[in-house]
């Protein structure tokens, strides 16, 4: 069997507040396998927020080890984090994190360009991505002129664009009507059977139920870890 491309050993992260040291994560230890689709749940304060970060190494842990893709990320600089989360990682937020200024095509060729890409690749890879979600007529549309759907679409077609070993979405429908969740839902449901890994950061039962796997935090520590018997799917 392959490597698994995530792997955390006994991962804590503490947080110093005052005098006081709070420990967000308690020996988490996880693996998750190419083309896996995980969910992470938990109450407020459970932790995924900050496991989210270090998934995506927005973070470092205080101890323990991430391996992604085989490297040991856990112990590395700032700038060489910043390279493996623009090589890496497709970040989806809640709030789409779009220029305003710049049409969908602009926006997703965004990470070509510190990816040290020609123009012209830029722009031709960007075009793959969002006629992959489903926007090849909304090229040259600024996030104003675009629904919320949309936006999270262009949003998608830009985590895409490098790909990533893994998608990493936060709460990707938290702004959107129950309509456009299930569109949503269903665009990572495709991708998820086009080979991506995906993980998921939510907070609600529903969204959970899309991904294949439910692992749940409590407290800084993994409650239960297992594989989805009813998932949701919608078409689209």
């Amino acid at each position: 069997m392959s490597e698994p491309i995530i792997k955390l050993n006994k991962i804590v992260r503490n947080f110093q507040l005052g005098k006081e040291v709070i420990q967000v994560l308690k020996r988490v230890s996880l693996e998750v396998n190419k083309n896996e689709y995980v969910a992470l749940m938990g109450p407020s304060g459970s932790g995924k927020s900050t496991l989210m970060n270090l998934l995506g190494c927005l973070d470092t842990p205080t101890s323990g080890e991430y391996f992604l893709n085989g490297t040991n990320v856990s112990k590395m600089t700032d700038n060489s984090l910043a390279q493996v989360r623009n090589k890496e990682i497709g970040f989806i937020f809640q709030t789409f994190n779009l220029l305003p200024r710049s049409t969908a095509l602009e926006n997703v060729a965004l990470p070509l360009i510190y990816a040290g890409y020609s123009k012209s690749d830029r722009n031709a890879r960007a075009m793959q991505v969002l006629e992959q979600v489903g926007l090849a007529d909304r090229v040259k549309h600024k996030p104003n002129e675009l629904s919320g759907g949309q936006r999270q679409r262009v949003a998608i077609a830009r985590a895409l664009v490098n790909k990533p070993a893994i998608l990493l979405a936060d709460e990707p429908t938290g702004n959107l009507d129950t309509k456009t969740s299930h569109e949503i839902m269903g665009l990572l449901h495709k991708l998820h059977q086009e080979g991506n890994t995906i993980i998921i950061v939510t907070h609600e039962e529903d969204i959970a139920l899309h991904a294949h796997r439910i692992v749940r935090l409590r407290d800084g520590e993994i409650e239960q870890d297992y594989q989805n018997e009813n998932i949701t799917t919608y078409a689209i």
